[in-house]
């Protein structure tokens, strides 16, 4: 049976599959990165993976896998299969296509976390029949993947759908990047939980527990959920006025409070609308298997492209040069 690798790199650990042909997960497994032991020791984990990947291939289809595709967070130079840099594992300019390609012997090709996720989306997930669509995880930071046509762009520097960098809130808080106010510390999981953290008095209190107050009637956990409702309200109508996407997809962990979040989301959204076409808001439908499921996508359209060419996409190994305003992590790289 004709499969690829698929491999899904987070902050703390990685999600791995088989895929066929039809998109099927033949086979899954889960991995811890190590990024304790630092960066290159991440990387070995990552080759060391893939290669375990390619002997249960062959071992269980009697053929190995025809190709790669791996997701990686943080700044990604897709063109030339390099990962620039990641805060949270600790790498600069890995050419991690080209070492992916020497370990396994088969075409790679590598992807933004968010993007390959938002890729998956787009096709097989809540994405599918929007020509346009704008894919928003909501997890520790937020981050945007803007599907066109059954693709993602990227943008002209490899930046394109950082919408957590929307100032929202000007004289906001303080966020990583260097600027105040912006989206994701306002109305992120992790902004949600500091939030509700401090007016619940609890400092165990998380994201999810002032969800379920909500749902409840704590007029605390309300004031603080319509803040961070009315924050990404903004941010979204900011997006939505630039890149007029058919649908609005939202995932990651704040989702998965489903109405409660939903609900007055697409409220806030109409409120703000005026001669703009208002885009269906849904949930995300793939959930934290997203990134994988986009990872085995990639490599399939790299089988697609070209079908019959072992050295598919060589790397330029000279180093990336990262832009000068690049010593922080993005908000994608607190993916899983």
């Amino acid at each position: 049976m004709r499969h690829v690798i698929a491999l899904d790199v987070g902050g703390t650990g990685m999600k791995a599959a088989l895929v066929g042909a039809d998109g099927a997960l033949l086979h899954e497994a889960r991995r811890a990165t190590g990024r304790e032991r630092g960066a290159e020791a991440v990387v070995e984990s990552i080759l060391d993976f893939a290669d375990e990947l390619r002997a249960h291939g062959q071992e269980r289809y009697g053929q190995a896998a025809c190709a790669a595709g791996v997701a990686v967070p943080g700044i990604v130079d897709a063109e030339r299969g390099v990962a620039v840099y990641a805060a949270n594992l600790g790498w600069r300019d890995v050419p991690l296509r080209e070492l992916l390609g020497r370990r396994l012997g088969v075409p790679v090709d590598l992807g933004h976390d968010v993007r390959t996720g938002g890729l998956a989306e787009g096709r097989i997930g809540a994405g599918q029949g929007a020509d346009r669509f704008l894919f928003v995880p909501l997890g520790t930071g937020i981050a945007g993947a803007i599907g066109i046509g059954g693709t993602i762009e990227a943008g002209a520097h490899g930046y394109a759908g950082e919408i957590g960098h929307i100032v929202v809130r000007p004289q906001g808080p303080a966020c990583g990047c260097g600027q105040r106010g912006c989206l994701e510390t306002l109305a992120s999981a992790s902004a949600v939980t500091r939030a509700w953290a401090t007016a619940s008095g609890d400092p165990e209190a998380d994201a999810a527990d002032c969800a379920k107050a909500v749902a409840s009637g704590d007029p605390r956990a309300v004031r603080v959920w319509q803040e961070a409702v009315d924050a990404l309200a903004d941010g979204l109508v900011t997006a939505l006025t630039l890149l007029d996407p058919r649908r609005l997809i939202i995932g990651g962990g704040l989702a998965e409070a489903g109405e409660t979040l939903f609900t007055p989301l697409r409220a806030a959204v109409e409120e703000r609308v005026t001669f703009q076409k208002l885009p269906s808001i849904v949930p995300a439908a793939l959930g934290d298997t997203a990134g994988c499921l986009g990872a085995g996508l990639l490599a399939w359209d790299l089988l697609a492209t070209h079908p019959t060419d072992p050295d598919t996409r060589p790397s330029d190994t000279s180093p990336a040069v990262p832009h000068p305003t690049d010593p922080r992590p993005t908000d994608s790289e607190v993916s899983a």
